[in-house]
């Protein structure tokens, strides 16, 4: 049995298949983690969850910003963006099947000595309470509050946690957080709006892993979402969103269950280039 973690695919079905077929991949003996951003901005978002549906268990499958906002799009909640490539999807004859199975993925998963979100976490959770705080999204996500959910998902505030929140406001900064942060002060308020280098980062911040005092520090964090940060293969940090869709490559890490630290990196060049945000 292997274990692989891959990028960020965003609708990009061939580079997905090719990876997979360079990896050897088989549904039988493999897991595969995606870690988030499955669809949009790609040519193929539709056929890439036909794809990931298809593997069932084999595929554990991350949310990241862009497939929330699909979600959020097909409800009427929110207006495509100009670059978005989400019609497919939203005109597929299996649209429901489609979007039924993506709602119900997670947004944190804890396995194999890893933590995997799609973007990051604020310095205040620890382990346990990332998958707490992920967990009363997806269940809202899947429950009667899923279109009133997604109405009031979007924002950039509260922008600093706090325990007693409660309400939308306390899952929205869960979202945000998982799978919209890069920097942050070190007392973690979140600056959402940049998406530079670390090298760039908004004055006052810091790139959210490397906060001092952050308590999950001791943990192997894997996550996505940063294509201009790329690939990233330190002790306790796995990142692995390398630009497939702006003309980079879509990344796979193939991990040792028994010590994360052993890895190797495999990769497809990706021939779909968008103008990069």
């Amino acid at each position: 049995m292997a274990l692989y973690l891959i990028g960020d695919v965003q609708g990009c079905d061939d580079a997905l298949g090719r990876l997979l077929h360079k990896i050897a991949y088989s549904p039988s003996r493999d897991t595969i983690y995606l870690l988030g951003d499955l669809v949009n901005r790609g040519p193929a978002s539709a056929q890439v969850l036909r794809r990931l549906m298809h593997y069932g268990q084999s595929a554990q499958c991350l949310l990241g910003n862009h497939d929330l906002s699909l979600l959020a799009v097909a409800q009427g909640h929110r207006s495509p963006h100009p670059r978005d490539t989400m019609d497919a999807v939203l005109a597929a004859p299996d649209r429901a099947a489609l979007l039924d199975w993506l709602r119900h993925r997670p947004l944190a998963i804890r396995e194999h000595g890893l933590l995997m979100v799609h973007a990051g976490v604020l310095p205040q959770w620890d382990a346990a309470q990332v998958m707490a705080l992920a967990g009363e999204v997806e269940r809202t996500l899947q429950s009667g509050d899923y279109d009133e959910f997604l109405a009031q998902m979007f924002g950039n505030l509260p922008d600093r946690w706090d325990d007693a929140l409660t309400g939308f406001d306390r899952l929205r900064i869960v979202v945000n957080a998982l799978t919209r942060l890069r920097f942050c002060t070190p007392d973690g308020v979140m600056h959402l709006k940049a998406s530079g280098t670390p090298d760039n980062a908004p004055e006052g911040t810091l790139p959210w892993f490397m906060v001092p005092g952050r308590r999950t520090q001791a943990q192997v964090m894997a996550v996505g979402h940063w294509s201009t940060l790329g690939v990233v293969l330190r002790p306790k940090l796995l990142a692995l969103d390398s630009g497939c869709v702006w003309g980079g490559c879509l990344s796979a890490l193939r991990i040792d269950p028994q010590d994360p630290a052993r890895h190797e990196l495999i990769q497809v060049d990706c021939e779909q280039a968008q103008p990069h945000e």
